[in-house]
């Protein structure tokens, strides 16, 4: 069984629309939300990142049964592990239990803007590491002190704490990222339906965990509509995460996608009206054995119409495909 989820995504809409679009998601049925964490949007097509802590905040109190995680957040550079442990229990009190603490190692897209650099990928998993080791003993009560070679912690502890603990996903794309979350994660989140990658998170301590999948999907009655909707603010998903986690800003997200065609794009995010398409999209995910794909639809003015589709058409053929 497949649960399906919803993106709430803050690149390319506002905070307004993004609570309305969550408590509308869980009226049409998904199963799960997950919301994004950016300081910038991917390009400027996009237009929009407001402060996801604030908008998750809302949703909480906006919607009544659905679970929902960010997806992801970095505890790196514009958060200290520290306040990320203390904002996550908050909202795991907030929503009663219905929240899950997604955690990475981030994107200089975001992290750059507090300017503290941005250090190569094994001193970001160093810190990683680090931020994890804070959150969780947090997490677990009482004071904490901790001094590492990137964070120290002086006497800080959770006054306001969930009676259980915030479940923590960990963003993987390859082995050693896997390595963490097997050691670290209630759950393995990933972006690329590869099946090392579970298999990595099993070796590691992961075996038995949820692994929760994302894939962008643009929903259009008019397919030419949808293609050229994703191309224009979508185009930049297929540099693969290692040029994504290094570019700075949505200039060079812009340069960089550049020579990317339509046609590329439509060849790896379903486009258009056809359910079927959509539901063969998903399939790679349920074959590398994940337990949750959310969908993120692109475009923030097509979310009603996808959502009013997805309670008419696609979730009833998506349950029907993989019985969630």
């Amino acid at each position: 069984m497949t649960r399906i989820g919803y993106t709430i995504m803050g690149e390319q809409a506002g905070p307004r629309q993004l609570v309305r679009d969550a408590v509308r998601a869980e009226q049409v049925g998904y199963d799960f939300l997950v919301s994004s964490d950016h300081y910038n949007p991917w390009l400027r097509a996009q237009g929009h990142s407001p402060y996801a802590w604030t908008v998750l905040g809302a949703v909480a109190q906006a919607t009544e049964r659905i679970p929902f995680m960010t997806y992801v957040t970095c505890p790196l550079f514009r958060y200290h592990p520290a306040v990320v442990a203390q904002k996550a229990a908050t909202l795991a009190l907030l929503s009663e239990g219905r929240f899950t603490l997604g955690l990475g190692a981030g994107e200089n897209l975001n992290e750059h803007v507090v300017g503290g650099g941005w250090p190569p990928v094994d001193v970001r998993h160093e810190m990683f590491e680090e931020a994890l080791e804070i959150i969780r003993e947090l997490f677990d009560g009482g004071y904490v002190t901790f001094h590492g070679e990137h964070y120290d912690v002086e006497s800080a502890k959770l006054w306001d704490l969930p009676d259980e603990p915030v479940k923590i996903g960990v963003a993987v794309s390859g082995e050693q990222s896997c390595t963490l979350a097997g050691s670290y994660a209630d759950l393995m989140i990933a972006t690329e339906p590869k099946p090392e990658l579970g298999e990595y998170f099993d070796a590691a301590g992961g075996r038995g965990k949820p692994r929760v999948g994302q894939l962008p999907v643009c929903f259009d009655r008019d397919k030419d509509a949808a293609v050229q909707r994703a191309h224009e603010q979508f185009r930049w998903f297929g540099l693969t995460w290692k040029v994504n986690a290094e570019l700075p800003g949505p200039t060079a997200f812009e340069a960089a996608s550049q020579f990317v065609k339509p046609d590329d794009v439509a060849e790896s995010i379903p486009c258009g009206p056809d359910v079927a398409a959509f539901v063969e999209g998903v399939k790679p995910f349920v074959e590398a054995g994940f337990t949750d794909v959310a969908l993120v639809q692109i475009g923030a003015d097509s979310q009603d119409a996808f959502l009013d589709w997805s309670e008419s058409e696609l979730l009833p053929a998506l349950r029907e495909a993989y019985g969630s």
